[in-house]
């Protein structure tokens, strides 16, 4: 018979979100990659006598292995080489400092700055400003062997072995991660029409965000891709007139559900067939088993199937007709001038840089100042703890205490029984994979999986053994300790201050799109070309997506942060549910329906703007009032109705 926790040791949901594990497949070929990038140096190090030469190649193959995430062959080149290269730089000036007190405090806290600033410009300078700061807090606090040159050499080496190894099958498989992904997409589209006309409950919701992440996912592929060859390509042209021709699929979908009736499952089949089309690169003819259409709904998703299997056929994609539905990248130059340009007039970006900095300079200026072996370990952590792309510091604070205590364990058992040696190397070749198997899984779990990898060769370097295990500890916590108080608490950016104004912007964007929808002269969507609402539309979801995961992320905090993210989560939901209203509303319009009046648009968008000014002005809910009428039968009554919910859900209960 099962027991229930008392109620006084009923765990808060806050700590169950925070260690409850991810879902995510595993990566075979990471888990291989891995276990060889990590191993071979170590053994090449063994087998010529320069162990500690190994020992700092692996080192560097470990930061490959947390970079070793993408799957286009491009971005793997971007992921790894590119931090790479900000690696070396931090361990040349760690090196410099090293030994020199309160020149080394100045510089660490100087280098923190500049990796917090240019960690906010994206995902490629998220890692490059973790490596610089890694390795120069390595480099300050650990006696490197040979020439100034040789660890930035060996670390870079390692890193880029990991990348050499990725990019082994890139001449047998150029562009399938691509194709595959918009395959994927493709398949979402049809699980999500599996799920139209059905109860509300029954799975609707959560397939549309999971067609919404596929597409973010699809688009940030291909355009990062093209970043080179603005259109040139005609496979990656292809590709992305394969995801726009999905998009009126997408579109349909919404007015499809809100009938309440189910489509015939050939819609789906058929969808799934394109989907294989797409994969195998198939251009031959495709036989269409579509029913007859009978409403405006069934003739917006027979029409959109039909040009959706025409382009996917197509043996040839005229570029100069393809629209970017997230905006054509610029070039290289131009954006990373314009990235640089956001990085120092941001109040942001100013405002990360200066909390990591003071982080950072405080673990020095205590290590400085207090006998602490090995302490180089409080500012990793500190380092690791304060990222701003990686959720809650709260919860990466208490997740890498639990576990450092869990890899500490692991590490207690490889130090105490296996001797240095060879031995070292099987050991390597069985801890690396556990890195891309559990790093999926949360961050907890990549941290009990990167401690006693980064142990074992510390151990090599420094011969201490399991006598680093305590300090290691003692260590974590007090970098743990240091980022919630002077990196968290310190800074009160609520989960309002974060979040809300993000979300509040949302709500005014969708009374934009509600204008351009349905725009008549007078109105400020009037005249909106269709590509161009296709790019709000499209933006408009990306943003949604976002800020449901950073609400996501403020239910992982304890109270009040987490009780008052859980109260407006609802309202993202409302949200998103209008802009599928006013999609399927103009679906309706385009195959037939009779459009709805000016006074009706701008009434609704009315709306929108006071819930925004509202759900800007303030950090609880509040009460609003909810004044919308208009003819019955009118293709707006579904989309009042989902604003006269999000403007309740608004209202205090």
């Amino acid at each position: 018979m099962s027991r229930e926790f008392p109620i006084g040791l009923t765990p808060p949901d806050w700590l169950v979100r925070n260690l409850q594990p991810q879902q995510a497949p595993l990566n075979r070929p990471a888990v291989a990659r891995a276990a060889v990038a990590m191993a071979l140096p170590l053994t090449l190090g063994l087998a010529t006598g320069h162990t500690a030469y190994g020992a700092l190649a692996s080192m560097g193959a470990l930061s490959g292995v947390i970079g070793d995430t993408a799957d286009a062959y491009r971005m793997r080149i971007l992921n790894i080489a590119i931090p790479q290269f900000f690696g070396a730089v931090g361990v040349t000036l760690g090196a410099a400092v090293y030994g020199h007190g309160w020149l080394a405090v100045t510089a660490l806290t100087a280098i923190a700055l500049v990796s917090g600033m240019i960690s906010t410009i994206g995902a490629v300078a998220s890692v490059s400003g973790l490596l610089l700061l890694l390795n120069s807090v390595i480099g300050a606090g650990l006696p490197l062997p040979g020439a100034w040159w040789v660890a930035p050499a060996l670390m870079s080496g390692g890193g880029l072995l990991v990348l050499l190894l990725a990019l082994l099958a890139w001449p047998l498989r150029s562009g399938v991660p691509e194709r595959t992904a918009v395959a994927n997409t493709y398949r979402t589209v049809a699980d999500l029409l599996a799920t139209c006309g059905d109860d509300p409950t029954a799975g609707y919701g959560a397939a549309r965000q999971a067609v919404t992440q596929s597409l973010n996912q699809s688009y940030d592929l291909v355009l990062a891709r093209r970043a080179r060859h603005h259109g040139r390509n005609p496979e990656l042209t292809r590709l992305l007139a394969q995801l726009n021709a999905i998009t009126p699929v997408v579109e349909a979908a919404p007015a499809v559900h809100q009938t309440g009736r189910p489509l015939p499952p050939q819609i789906r089949e058929t969808v799934r067939h394109l989907a294989h089309a797409v994969e195998t690169g198939y251009t031959g003819p495709i036989g269409l088993d579509l029913p007859t259409p009978t409403s405006e709904t069934t003739r917006a998703i027979d029409h959109a199937l039909r040009h959706t299997a025409e382009v996917v056929t197509a043996p040839d994609v005229d570029p100069r007709g393809i629209d970017d539905r997230l905006g054509r990248p610029a070039a290289l130059r131009i954006r990373a001038a314009r990235a640089a340009r956001n990085v120092v007039l941001s109040a942001g970006s100013w405002r990360y840089g200066l909390r990591l900095a003071l982080c950072i300079g405080l673990a020095q200026v205590l290590v400085s100042t207090v006998p602490v072996p090995r302490s180089y370990w409080i500012a990793l952590t500190i380092t690791f703890v304060l990222k701003p792309d990686f959720g809650s510091v709260f919860s990466r604070a208490l997740l890498r205490a639990l576990g450092t205590v869990a890899g500490l364990v692991i590490a207690a058992a490889v130090l105490s029984v296996v001797p240095r040696g060879w031995w070292d190397v099987l050991v390597l070749l069985l801890l690396a994979p556990l890195i891309p198997a559990l790093t999926p899984r949360g961050y907890g779990y990549q941290t009990m999986a990167i401690t006693p990898v980064i142990l074992l060769l510390s151990d090599i370097l420094n011969h201490q053994g399991t006598a680093l295990l305590l300090p290691r500890l003692v260590d974590s916590l007090i970098g743990c300790g240091i980022a919630l108080i002077a990196g968290y608490l310190l800074w009160p950016e609520s989960w309002h201050t974060r979040v809300g104004d993000r979300l509040a912007e949302a709500v005014a964007d969708t009374a934009r799109y509600v204008e351009s929808a349905f725009g008549t002269p007078g109105t400020p969507g009037a005249g909106t070309e269709p590509a161009a609402r296709a790019r709000m539309r499209r933006r408009l979801y990306r943003d949604l997506s976002v800020i449901r995961t950073e609400f996501q992320r403020a239910l992982t905090e304890p109270p009040p942060t987490g009780r008052l993210a859980a109260g407006w989560l609802p309202l993202v939901v409302a949200v998103e549910r209008i802009v599928d209203a006013t999609t399927a509303a103009r679906v309706r319009v385009k195959h037939g329906a009779p459009p709805p009046s000016s006074a009706e648009v701008t009434q609704v968008a009315l709306q929108l703007r006071e819930l925004s000014e509202g759900v800007r002005e303030s950090e609880v809910l509040v009460e609003v009032r909810t004044d919308l009428t208009g003819p019955a039968g009118s293709v707006l009554e579904p989309l009042r109705q989902e604003v006269a919910a999000a403007r309740a859900i608004a209202s205090p209960h």
